[in-house]
């Protein structure tokens, strides 16, 4: 009986774009499968990607992943042409193609990368659709979380006096 060790990759996050929930009002977060070459799935092992540019676009009946930048380990396999910012396909459903494509062409939407993590075997990422922010959107919401931190300072403080 092999039992599985506890550090496995299980539900394990490999990268978060925190850059795009300041940058993008998310509206709705969709989970997809991504296709990768062998010595892309080594790299993400060892944790070298950057997903903060990446975004998704349509051709045809698919969708591609632009701008993960996955770089290679320096024992990647020399018969190989290695390409770190290549487009990658994007496993969805047609249902779920339509669907987004629909929000980007009619409603002006943006779909980005929000992380990239393992759940179970698979590579998955998440894809987050939103509008992008202006900068007094960004400021208004600084403020908010500002005053938000403050208001739970002050309760906490009142508390402890009583």
């Amino acid at each position: 009986m092999n039992k599985k060790p506890k550090n496995s990759t299980s539900n394990s996050i490999i990268a978060v774009n925190k850059k795009a929930r300041f940058d993008y009002s998310i509206e709705k977060t969709f989970e997809a499968g991504l296709i990768l070459q062998g010595w892309e799935v080594k790299s993400l092992r060892a944790k070298k990607i950057q997903i903060r540019d990446s975004y998704i676009t349509f051709e045809k009946n698919s969708a591609k992943a632009i701008g993960l930048l996955i770089n290679p380990l320096q024992s990647a396999s020399t018969h190989i042409q290695v390409t770190p910012s290549r487009s990658r396909l994007i496993l969805l459903h047609k249902k779920e193609i339509d669907t987004l494509r629909g929000l980007v062409e009619r409603k002006g939407m943006t779909i980005v990368v929000l992380s990239i993590y393992w759940k179970k075997n698979h590579i998955k990422l998440e894809l987050g659709v939103g509008k992008g922010k202006k900068l007094y959107d960004k400021r208004a919401a600084e403020k908010a979380k500002d005053w938000a931190r403050e208001k739970n300072r002050l309760v906490k403080l009142n508390r402890t006096k009583l």
